[in-house]
């Protein structure tokens, strides 16, 4: 049974921190077009495509290209640090979360230096240097995989043999299935 639970946990919360992922990054272009009085056209987040956010008028291109990496990666660091403060039970789902988007957002953002689609193409069309793309990836790659250091055994790795908390187990697996209905039901009408 401790198996199971721990590959539910482990299953559902990686699932849940990849769909939460695209929704802080999405929000993050919404924010930027909105701060530099661009209008947004479309959100789109369904469980089974990678998001996206369309854009209608954009006077400045780089400011809404660049605010989705960068607050998708800074936003869940901010809400992990303040789950750590008011020590929240759990709190290293925040920091895997928090982790994750550090980790995804960079390498998207510094791989795709190396094209010209989707966010990274966009930063360098519109004059972002292929250097910055890769400071930003060199910078929240590591620090990432700091967050994610030493937190395998809330998840029954290592020294847990698979034993995890069942708490976790339940608020993990029921995150997941709420972002599943809830973006699979509007993702597609924002």
């Amino acid at each position: 049974m401790k198996r199971f639970e721990q590959m539910l946990l482990i299953g559902s919360f990686i699932a849940f921190s990849w769909l939460a992922m695209q929704a802080v990054h999405e929000l993050g272009h919404v924010l930027g077009a909105y701060a530099t009085g661009g209008t947004v056209s479309k959100v789109v987040l369904h469980p089974l495509t990678i998001s996206r956010t369309d854009i209608g008028r954009n006077p400045h291109p780089l400011i809404f290209v660049w605010a989705g990496p960068l607050v998708g990666a800074v936003l869940p660091v901010l809400v992990f640090l303040a789950a750590k403060l008011c020590r929240s039970p759990g709190f290293y789902l925040f920091r895997f979360f928090a982790g994750f988007c550090l980790i995804t957002n960079g390498a998207y953002i510094a791989m795709g230096s190396f094209h010209t689609a989707m966010d990274a193409g966009d930063m360098l069309r519109h004059g972002s240097p292929q250097w910055t793309l890769l400071l930003l990836g060199a910078l929240t790659i590591p620090a990432g995989l700091c967050l994610w250091h030493k937190i395998g055994p809330h998840f029954g790795l290592g020294s847990a043999r698979g034993k995890v908390n069942r708490s976790a187990v339940v608020v993990s697996a029921s995150l997941c299935a709420a972002i599943v209905v809830i973006e699979a039901v509007f993702g597609s009408r924002w």
